[in-house]
This record gives structure tokens, sequence and C-alpha cells, in this order.
């Protein structure tokens, strides 16, 4: 597999962090050593002191995408897991990483919302989460994602089966 960033984008729920863990395990079994990113875990760390505004949200994304083009310089390929409302934001990360692909982990918002075990949708549907993604702030569905899965439609195993084909690697 190529130095790349493979880059999942999707509303909050939709099975991208879940996904990649797959993903990432499969290619482990493979003998491909991929890096890792996940939202949560670069809020935590590398963004502990960013907030929530869109500015901030634009800023982690940033971050992101350029640690995760230093590890593509690296020789290192990377599967990143991040909401990425908006094309916009995609077109700014797309820019900044390089090698990149853009994986769309499509969900609808009703089964988002039933899968929300921190209860978040809920929160923000009663105004406790400003600019909630999908709720009181956009979500714009990708038209250039390089490969498209359902999550609500489709299990797991065959979404990391579809993206391996995508990656060319199945």
């Amino acid at each position: 597999m190529r130095a790349l960033t493979l880059w999942l984008t999707g509303r909050p729920c939709a099975g991208k962090s879940t996904i990649a863990e797959h993903l990432l395990e499969e290619l482990e079994n493979r003998g491909i050593h991929v890096a890792s990113l996940d939202g949560d875990a670069l809020r935590g760390r590398l963004s502990a002191d960013l907030g929530f505004s869109a500015k901030d949200r634009v800023e982690n994304l940033r971050r992101a995408a350029h640690v995760a083009r230093l590890f593509n310089e690296n020789g290192i390929p990377v599967v990143a897991s991040f909401i990425s409302p908006t094309d916009e934001v995609r077109r700014m990360i797309r820019g900044i990483v390089g090698e990149f692909m853009l994986g769309y982990v499509r969900c609808s918002l009703e089964e988002a919302e039933r899968r929300d075990v921190k209860g978040m949708y809920k929160k923000a549907r009663a105004g406790l989460i400003p600019e909630f993604t999908g709720v009181s702030a956009p979500f714009e569905e990708p038209l250039d994602a390089e490969i498209v899965v359902d999550s609500d439609k489709t299990g797991v195993d065959e979404c990391v089966r579809q993206i391996l084909r995508a990656l060319g690697v199945a």
C-alpha cells in the first residue's frame, strides 16, 4: 500500500471510528503498518487547547491534515477518521495532505441518532450542545469521495472489504 491518507468522513455516530479500527486491524494482519488519526484522540492531545467553535474545529482538522502529511512523507500510510463536515474544509484537508483518498461513511441521521450512546444528539436537540454537526451545524455529504460505504445498510466487515478493494489491497 502506498503512503497515502485515507480520510474517513461522516456525521457523528456514522461508524467512522469503528470502521477505521477494523480496517487497521485487517491491514496489520496483512503486514501493512498504518498510522491512525482519530478525531476524539487528537482532541485530547494535539488539539487540547482548542474549543468547539467553528474556527477551532477547522484548526483541529488543519493540524490533523499536517500530521497525516508528515506520516505520508515518511512512507507511512494513514487512516484518519474525522467528521470534516463541509466541502470547503475537506478541500483544505485534501490540499494539505496531497496523497489523499476521501472515504465517506454514509449513515442516515435517524440511524446515527439511534447509535448515539453518549446522548449527544439528544443534548444538541435540547440546545445543550451548540453548533452540533448535523443538527445545529451543517454536514454536507461529499460528492467527491473516492469510496462510499453505507454503514447503516452494510455491516462493518463488508465496509472494510469495500475500502480494502478501493485501496487496492483486497
